[in-house]
């Protein structure tokens, strides 16, 4: 008989992997299963990489870095122009780079959600497919933003799309990561229509100030008085969007002591909301010549969007009241 070796099987031989002394054909403590926990987390990733990639496509449109790359997926005909790299081809790759990175993740949540949805919920798998076809759909505005050379219309849906990305998945994580809604107090019917407003109509003025700095009207309104009017409209929404931005954390205060965490996203939606005017007004008192503080007021806009959404999403997930018929009293 020929020597057995340690570690090596003979032919025709199948070996079982043994755990805790018991044989068996395969471990699954082994096998990755992805649950409901998985998925908040990587939506929770995804929140911040769509926000970073909101923040950096400002930041290459304040420096003027838009057509930095002249074609489009490659960048002066390569994946990595190293030759020509400075700091505006840097920022316009860079955010091609996390644009394709933030996509692939969602192309994977996408996939996985399919295969996993037996432990997920019944409406998570949806939201994923559309997250997926928001960021098709904004990679071809990108593509056509470069080779129609930065058309206002386009600039403003590029930005318009990326909000509705950075809406549907921070909903979704806070969704997600409200587990067991029936230990919560019941919401009042008036806050998740609030909720809603107060988000539409912050990301309504988020792109109007997309469609005015694609157009370069501030800049051209401080200097010639050119275009002034996109100005003058995106300062006037800012007095509802506040009032309602207030309105809602001062509402979150009537809300059951157990709704901890809508209370939390409101008053920090309120403390945005605030910073982000401030910023605003530096913004135009320093005529646009600071890029830190533009871009600011810009990560500031995309945090107020993920923090509203976010709570907008706690609150689908919240048990609200059922409309129950009316009983009547039967007389005999």
């Amino acid at each position: 008989m020929e020597p057995r070796s340690p570690g090596f099987l003979h032919p025709g031989e199948v070996t079982l992997v043994a755990s805790d002394s018991k044989p068996s054909a395969l471990r699954s403590d082994l096998i990755f299963t992805p649950d409901q926990g998985f998925f908040s987390t990587l939506a929770t990733h995804l929140v911040v990489a769509l926000v970073a990639l909101v923040v950096i496509g400002g930041a290459t449109r304040v420096m003027q870095a838009g057509l930095a790359c002249p074609d489009w997926p490659l960048c002066y005909g390569r994946w990595l122009p190293g030759g020509q790299m400075n700091l505006q081809v840097f920022l316009e790759w860079f955010h091609r780079l996390d644009a394709f990175v933030v996509g692939v993740a969602l192309f994977v949540q996408a996939l996985a959600s399919l295969l996993c949805r037996r432990v997920l919920p019944g409406w998570f798998p949806g939201v994923a497919l559309i997250t997926l076809a928001l960021v098709v759909l904004q990679a071809a505005l990108g593509a056509l933003t470069v080779t129609r050379l930065l058309a206002s219309p386009l600039v403003t849906a590029h930005l318009g799309t990326a909000l509705l990305l950075v809406a549907f998945v921070s909903a979704a994580s806070q969704a997600l990561t409200t587990r067991e809604p029936q230990g919560l107090s019941l919401l009042p019917r008036w806050w998740l229509p609030l909720s809603l407003t107060t988000l539409l109509l912050v990301m309504a003025q988020c792109v109007l100030g997309g469609s005015l700095a694609s157009q370069w009207a501030s800049e051209r309104c401080l200097s010639s008085g050119e275009g002034c009017l996109w100005l003058w409209r995106h300062r006037q929404m800012v007095v509802p969007v506040v009032l309602l931005v207030i309105s809602l954390a001062l509402s979150s205060l009537t809300l059951p002591k157990s709704q901890v965490r809508l209370r939390r996203l409101s008053m920090a939606a309120a403390t945005l909301v605030l910073a982000q005017v401030g910023l605003g007004t530096a913004t135009l008192r320093l005529q646009l010549n600071v890029p830190l503080v533009t871009v600011g007021h810009q990560l500031l806009a995309a945090l107020l969007v993920a923090v509203l959404a976010a709570m907008l999403g706690a609150s689908l997930a919240a048990p609200r009241p059922l409309n129950r018929p009316k009983l009547e009293l039967a007389h005999g």
